[in-house]
């Protein structure tokens, strides 16, 4: 079995072995595959593994050999995949490996914009402290999270987690979701309309998935509802946000600050509006990439593999 890793660097760039999937074939890995190479480097592969390099229909038109496309991430939109299923390619992706990770840093973001722990320091370290007349200085305002309000719009595994934490700080939580499940058992938590969750939430993070209907989903008219004083974050999608309208709500001060993990495009280009944009922080997606979450994607993803070569499949997206 011939398998090809088209783009295996941000997985593992050295500290994880691919010895679990080396043992399922002839596996060749590449950290980088630009787009002009593609179809030369999967060329003969029955198995390709995927993270951001795309196959789309035209692609896998020209791979007649292939016959299954690991995705080496939750989401699977870099796959044609009605394209793959006529060619009765099996595609898989790896939900859930990093669900502890986003939350982690969505409340980094978050205690951040609360505490500015790194501005702190840096100003310390500068001399600041210690030129200070008095035992303690603050150079920003500081904001406890108990008695605030979260609103979590996407209440899948993550946001519910998300909610978890927020309880945990003594956190208010509203959540908005496409389905409603039983949340009966949480405290200080009820479902609240779109609008109603801008108006009333000290902090929105978005955790929903990126579809037609959400595309945009924060743009002048929503962040237009929110608070002055509120705090956005989005660990999910970058084009869930519409990015001019969201540096024009921080620069006029619609809206107080944004802790930001993904952007419409990856890397960004030096004039995105939100890099310039007044209290935004922003970092490059790496909310998935801690050690432990990759090491569970590389696990699931070679085990994805042993189940396709056993009969049955797991984690199949285009069945």
């Amino acid at each position: 079995m011939n398998i090809i890793v088209l783009d295996g660097y941000t997985l593992n760039p050295g500290d994880l072995s691919w010895d679990t999937l080396a043992r399922y074939g002839e596996l060749t890995v590449y950290d980088r595959t630009p787009v002009d190479q593609i179809i030369s480097r999967a060329n003969g592969a029955q198995m390709v593994l995927t993270n951001k390099v795309p196959m789309d229909a035209e692609t896998l038109k020209e791979l007649p050999d292939l016959k299954y496309i690991g995705v080496l991430a939750t989401g699977y939109n870099i796959i044609d995949t009605e394209q793959a299923k006529k060619q009765g390619i099996v595609a898989t992706n790896v939900p859930g490996y990093s669900t502890a990770s986003v939350v982690q840093l969505t409340f980094a973001l978050l205690l951040e914009l609360c505490h500015h722990v790194q501005r702190h320091s840096d100003a310390v370290l500068a001399g600041k402290w210690s030129r200070s007349p008095d035992f303690c200085f603050w150079d920003y305002p500081l904001i406890e999270l108990s008695g605030k309000t979260l609103g979590i719009i996407g209440f899948g595994d993550i946001g519910q987690r998300v909610a978890d934490v927020a309880t945990a700080f003594g956190m208010e939580v509203l959540g908005h979701s496409r389905t409603k499940t039983d949340q009966s058992h949480r405290k200080n938590f009820r479902w609240a309309g779109l609008n109603e969750l801008l108006e009333h939430s000290d902090v929105v993070s978005i955790h929903c998935p990126l579809t037609s209907e959400t595309k945009g989903l924060i743009n002048s008219d929503t962040l237009s509802k929110m608070k002055p004083s509120a705090f956005l974050l989005n660990t999910a999608r970058g084009p869930l946000v519409v990015e001019a309208d969201l540096a024009a709500a921080l620069n006029n001060g619609e809206i107080a600050g944004a802790g930001l993990d993904v952007l419409s495009a990856e890397p960004p280009t030096a004039d995105n509006p939100l890099i310039s944009a007044k209290n935004c922080l922003i970092t490059p997606h790496i909310a998935w990439a801690t050690a432990e979450a990759r090491s569970r994607l590389l696990d699931t993803a070679a085990a994805n593999v042993g189940a396709y070569l056993g009969g049955n499949p797991v984690n199949v997206v285009n069945s």
